[in-house]
């Protein structure tokens, strides 16, 4: 499954628009795919059955049922339910029966951020956590870019990466002169861009005006089909359950500060023992 998404991430800007539709509801419903006949899965998705045979076929299946045995193999080892399906479960999608009662939109909005956190510490062994954090180590200068609701997630990166010795520039607009601040970056840095739907406009310009500067890029976003996700050089999927039109941070904030941490114990075991207490020891005092 972990090369099936690579693959569909690789192939993602030549497939038809209904396509990668019908590819984006397969990865978001695993479980349908595994168990159900494709004119199931069609209704469900609302996506014609004929399109999800076009996408078996577009990455090198003879059909439905070869892709399908895909998705089955998993169901052997965990039957884990995907992130959609959880937020379904536990109601982080259902509308509140009484909104004006503080307590009840406290209790669900608690219990969307708890799936949240559970769907991304059950996802943590196939993130490329290592990939990102050497990316960022081998850059002499990173660029954080995230806007409108991702702002908060650049602005605490940004400073978390500065605390932990790694030179990071958060490139936040301020003044209008986001081309301006995004101009300094070079070949060999990287750019950490931050963005969920409705993916902000000003991210995906600073994406493209360094990807033409040959500045490296890592994306943190809902999906492989992410705009800032194509032609990134790595991805890092998260996601953040949605209540009353209002997205969780938490996810996204965790992955956040392993991806300082991360750098930060990396730096650490590079160092000779003095150095790394030394090191451990300021670290105790780094408010990330």
């Amino acid at each position: 499954m972990a090369e099936l998404r690579e693959l569909i991430g690789r192939e993602g800007e030549r497939l038809t628009p209904r396509v990668r539709a019908a590819a984006r509801y397969a990865l978001d419903h695993p479980n349908e795919v595994a168990l159900n006949p494709v004119a199931t899965l069609a209704r469900n998705s609302n996506v014609a059955a004929a399109t999800f045979i076009r996408l078996a076929q577009s990455l090198g299946c003879e059909g439905y049922s070869d892709l399908q045995r895909l998705f089955r193999e998993p169901l052997q080892h965990a039957g884990q339910p995907s992130f959609p399906e959880r937020i379904r479960h536990f109601g982080g999608e259902e509308t509140l029966d009484n909104p004006d009662d503080p307590s009840q939109v406290l209790r669900a909005f608690s219990q969307a951020n708890m799936v949240s956190l559970e769907h991304l510490c059950a996802d943590a062994d196939r993130l490329p956590l290592r990939a990102a954090i050497e990316l960022i180590e081998q850059s002499p200068l990173v660029h954080v870019v995230g806007l409108r609701r991702s702002y908060a997630v650049a602005a605490y990166l940004a400073y978390a990466l500065n605390r932990v010795g790694c030179p990071t520039v958060h490139i936040n607009g301020l003044g209008g002169g986001i081309s301006e601040q995004a101009s300094i970056a070079g070949v060999g840095h990287l750019l950490i861009a931050v963005s969920f739907p409705p993916y902000a406009g000003d991210t995906l310009q600073v994406c493209e005006q360094l990807s033409r500067r040959g500045v490296k890029r890592l994306a943190l976003t809902n999906s492989i089909f992410s705009p800032i996700a194509q032609g990134a050089d790595l991805v890092l999927e998260v996601n953040d359950a949605e209540l009353l039109g209002f997205r969780s941070l938490c996810a996204a904030m965790s992955l956040a500060q392993t991806l300082a941490m991360g750098v930060a114990f990396s730096k650490r075991g590079k160092q000779s023992p003095d150095a790394a207490e030394t090191f451990r020891s300021g670290l105790e005092d780094v408010d990330c």
